[in-house]
């Protein structure tokens, strides 16, 4: 058996122009590669019937952000509670967090200011425009 390494991390979207602008926005992500997938083997694989879909791929240091938009979209699930089971966030580091939060364009939604937490690491929740939660923390 083989040892796994990270790959990607991926977010599902319905708007994929609309998310790559948020996340090379907001952070400073490359788009290092933009494809299309459909078929009979994708679909199967997916289980998702006649699914095809369009995907970007942002640099994210050592690991990809995979944004991807389906056809057919599936029902949205609503905001995302972090203390929901089966609940995903992504995690993103910056060298600064306090700067980052100051830095950040009006009309991004966070959850709060920078918080210290008891373990001394510094954090925000920001949701990207589909809603998805971005956890930023200090690198």
């Amino acid at each position: 058996m083989s040892d796994p390494t990270a790959h990607h991390v991926g977010v599902t979207v319905t708007d994929l122009d609309r998310a790559v602008e948020f996340y090379a926005e907001t952070f400073d992500l490359d788009v290092v590669a933009e494809f299309s997938v459909g078929g009979d083997a994708f679909a199967e694989a997916v289980d998702v019937d006649a699914a095809a879909a369009e995907f970007a791929h942002l640099d994210a240091g050592g690991s990809l952000v995979e944004l991807v938009a389906y056809e057919p979209a599936g029902e949205e699930n609503g905001d995302p509670e972090l203390n929901r089971p089966g609940a995903t966030h992504l995690g993103l580091s910056v060298d600064d967090v306090e700067e980052f939060y100051a830095d950040l364009a009006d009309d991004v939604e966070t959850l709060s200011p920078p918080r210290t937490t008891s373990s001394g690491t510094t954090i925000c929740f920001v949701r990207d425009p589909e809603g998805n939660l971005i956890e930023v923390l200090d690198a």
